[in-house]
């Protein structure tokens, strides 16, 4: 059976200037929901070598501490709350950051659905009256400026005042990595608003709205992926005076299929790192896919620290 030569070549590599960015700030305490497994155990031990964390282990103790011995590493010092199963891993990490016992939630070993009920569940304490974004910070392998897409996991079929939500959290999250004046994209398949494509239509209306809403950031679309990410495309299709075609920082997806895939292709043709975080709760939420390597619990471990911002 021949493996596609589309996927990259590259391992992801968590940016360094993220992970630098994370170090001004204090190190929270991490839940992490079901730790016993290789991948979250190694983001783990790398987090705290990399100082960006003190773990708060939640999960079958048996599988976290044999998992910690295969990487000769003492937890002793770090809390770990015995729990049996996803369900009862998921809700006790998520009670313990509600009830102000950790900073910041982390997936482990955990399906996202799972993950993410706990996490929504009032008796968790973690809800506030602000909407759930989930936003990837996908960054190339040479680590220069990272791509930030929403919404790949949490909101499926957003609605135009969703997004309104989710370009607003793009915009501050952009501002908080270092980018003044974030250029947002609104994709479509065209950069004309079609009656019968409604996200065009849609994301001319959200467009029209972010210029009173969002003065300190540009926002364009309908448009077209090459339009987004190509100045070369630009150029041909006569759209050199807009300020977001071909250099966008960000990219407001019309629904979760399209975020779903669009981060997906950056990471398996691109060979980019993609840290996740959710807004909108009472502390980070980071969620990762299960498959995902380390590096990109690490780069999401760091833009936790910049949202938390705790006092060093």
């Amino acid at each position: 059976m021949t493996v596609t030569s589309f996927l990259s070549k590259h391992d992801p590599v968590a940016p360094q200037h993220i992970v630098d960015l994370g170090l001004h700030f204090g190190v929270p305490r991490v839940a992490i929901a079901r730790a016993g497994a290789p991948l979250p155990m190694l983001a783990a031990k790398q987090g705290v070598a990399e100082n960006l964390m003190t773990p708060v282990f939640v999960g079958e103790a048996d599988a976290i501490r044999a998992e910690a011995d295969k990487l000769d590493w003492d937890i002793g010092a770090y809390p770990l709350h015995d729990t049996t199963g996803a369900e009862e891993a998921g809700q006790t990490a998520a009670r313990l950051c509600g009830t102000g016992e950790a900073d910041v939630l982390m997936k482990g070993q955990i399906h996202s659905d799972v993950f993410l009920k706990a996490a929504v569940d009032r008796d968790s304490g973690l809800r506030t009256d602000q909407r759930l974004v989930h936003m990837f910070v996908i960054s190339p392998p040479d680590g220069s400026k990272p791509m930030v897409i929403s919404d790949a996991a949490v909101n499926i079929a957003p609605s135009v005042d969703v997004r309104k939500v989710i370009l607003s959290e793009m915009s501050a999250m952009l501002q908080s990595l270092g980018t003044a004046r974030p250029r947002l994209a609104l994709l479509s398949a065209t950069e004309t608003p079609i009656d019968a494509l409604p996200s065009s239509v849609e994301a001319r209306e959200l467009a029209d709205w972010a210029r009173t809403a969002l003065p300190d950031a540009d926002v364009s679309g309908p448009l077209a992926l090459d339009l987004i990410l190509s100045p070369d495309s630009v150029t041909i299709k006569g759209l050199d005076s807009d300020p977001v075609a071909g250099y966008a920082d960000g990219i407001v997806v019309p629904d979760l299929v399209t975020g779903n895939a669009l981060f997906k292709a950056f990471v398996y043709l691109g060979g980019g790192c993609a840290a996740g975080v959710i807004t909108g709760a009472k502390v980070p939420i980071l969620l990762t896919s299960r498959a995902d390597p380390a590096s990109a619990r690490i780069a999401s471990l760091a833009i936790a620290n910049v949202m938390c911002g705790l006092p060093k």
